[in-house]
């Protein structure tokens, strides 16, 4: 995995609000050097961001973590 770069955070924002459909959603640079962007919606971290360049061919992966705690009561 590489470092995503500032240009790269910008587009994947723009992306990422379009294909889910909020506004509210927003890709963080790291907090300190080393670790992972960031995905938050309306200011609450949900999940992070990875670059992979395999042989020129650039992909993002999205890992999204939900919380049992986070989810409604069950039925």
């Amino acid at each position: 995995m590489s470092t995503i770069s500032p240009g790269e955070i910008a587009r994947l924002q723009v992306c990422l609000r379009r294909l889910l459909g909020s506004q509210g959603l927003t890709v963080n640079p790291p907090p300190r050097p080393g670790l992972s962007v960031e995905l938050a919606v309306n200011g609450e971290v949900i999940g992070t961001l990875h670059r992979d360049d395999d042989e020129g061919e650039v992909s993002y992966n999205l890992n999204i973590v939900l919380l049992e705690e986070d989810l409604p009561a069950k039925a």
